[in-house]
C-alpha cells in the first residue's frame, strides 16, 4: 500500500479547517483549497485560535503548534491539489457542486490518489460514479468539532477496492482518531440513528409533550446525554439538519426522516440555531433563554 504523505482538503469552513488542522497536527503536509482568500483567512484564523487553546491547556507544545502551521498551505486553485495522495472534500451538501469538483480533480490527480468525502448524508456512490476512480473512492466522515471529536466513519461503497478501504482506515487511525467501518447508506451509522431522534424531539415539542427546557433536561438526566436534543440541534444548525433530513427522506422514503413542519418554519425564518443567534434558544442573552416559537 502506498503511503499517504500529502493531504488535500476541499473547503476551509468549519469542517474543512478542522480536518486540515488534524491532518497537519498528525504530521501530514496539507494543502487547503477554498473559493476566496476571505474564506481562507477566516479558516486559517480559526485553526490558529484552536491550536492556541490546545497550547494553553497543555495539550500541545508550542513547537508542535508552530510545526503544524508550517505544514499548512492554502490556495484558491483546485489544480494545486493534483500532487496529493488523498483528497478530502468538505464543501456544502450539494451533490452537483461536489461532483463538479470531483470531475475536475479526477482529471488532475494521479491514479493512486484516493478521493474521500466528508458528506454526512449523501451516498458515496453518487460521487464515485462521477469519476473514473470509483474503486479509489471512500467516505471519511469526521464530526464537529473535528480536533476534539474522536470518531471517523470510514465508508466503503459497492465499488471501493479493499486496498483503498484499508489505506483510508489506516489514514484515519494515523490522525489519532477511532475509526469505524460503515456501509454506504445515507447517514451511515451515526446520522442514521441520530437524525430520527432529533426530529422526534421536535415532533414532541410540536405535540406539547414537553417544553423546550424540559425535553432537553429529560434526555440529559434520563439518558445521560451531555446535552438535550433541542440544544444539540441549535449547535448542529437547524438549516443543516433540515437539509440532511431532506436528503435522507429522499433516500429512504420513511416518515422518521421527514423534516417536521416546525423545523421548516424556523429555517424559513432564519432561526438556524447558535450560528444565527436564535433557534430553540435565544443566544442574544447570557445565559440563553427559550425562544418564542408560537406553539
Amino acid at each position: 500500500m502506498s503511503e499517504v504523505k500529502k493531504v488535500g482538503v476541499l473547503g476551509c469552513g468549519l469542517m474543512g479547517s478542522g480536518i486540515a488542522q488534524v491532518t497537519a497536527t498528525a504530521g501530514y503536509a496539507t494543502i487547503v483549497r477554498e473559493v476566496s482568500s476571505e474564506i481562507i483567512q477566516k479558516g486559517k484564523a480559526g485553526i490558529e485560535k484552536s491550536l492556541a487553546r490546545f497550547v494553553e491547556k497543555g495539550k500541545l507544545a508550542t513547537d508542535a503548534r508552530n510545526a503544524t502551521l508550517q505544514r499548512l498551505t492554502f490556495t484558491t486553485n483546485t489544480a494545486d491539489l493534483k500532487g496529493c495522495d488523498i483528497v478530502i472534500e468538505a464543501v456544502t451538501e450539494d451533490l452537483d457542486l461536489k461532483n463538479a469538483l470531483w470531475k475536475e480533480l479526477d482529471a488532475l490527480c494521479g491514479p493512486a490518489t484516493i478521493f474521500a468525502s466528508n458528506t454526512s448524508s449523501l451516498t458515496i456512490a453518487a460521487m464515485a460514479a462521477a469519476t473514473r476512480r470509483a474503486d479509489r473512492f471512500v467516505g471519511l466522515h469526521f464530526f464537529n468539532p473535528v480536533p476534539l471529536m474522536p470518531l471517523v466513519e470510514v465508508v466503503r461503497t459497492v465499488t471501493t477496492a479493499e486496498e483503498t478501504f484499508k489505506r483510508a482506515y489506516a489514514f484515519a487511525t494515523s490522525l489519532g482518531k477511532e475509526a469505524v467501518a460503515a456501509k454506504d447508506t445515507s447517514g451511515f451509522i451515526v446520522n442514521r440513528l441520530l437524525v430520527p431522534y432529533l426530529l422526534d424531539a421536535i415532533r414532541a415539542l410540536e405535540q406539547g409533550v414537553g417544553s423546550v427546557p424540559d425535553i432537553d433536561k429529560a434526555m440529559q438526566l434520563g439518558c445521560g446525554h451531555p446535552m438535550g436534543p433541542l440544544t444539540l440541534l441549535d449547535f448542529v444548525g437547524l438549516d443543516t439538519t433540515y437539509k440532511i433530513a431532506e436528503i435522507m427522506f429522499a433516500e429512504y422514503r420513511e416518515v422518521k426522516y421527514a423534516p417536521p413542519p416546525l423545523l421548516k418554519r424556523m429555517v424559513l425564518a432564519g432561526m438556524y440555531g447558535k450560528k444565527s443567534g436564535k433557534g430553540f434558544y435565544d443566544y442574544a442573552v447570557n445565559p440563553p433563554t427559550v425562544s418564542s416559537l408560537g406553539l
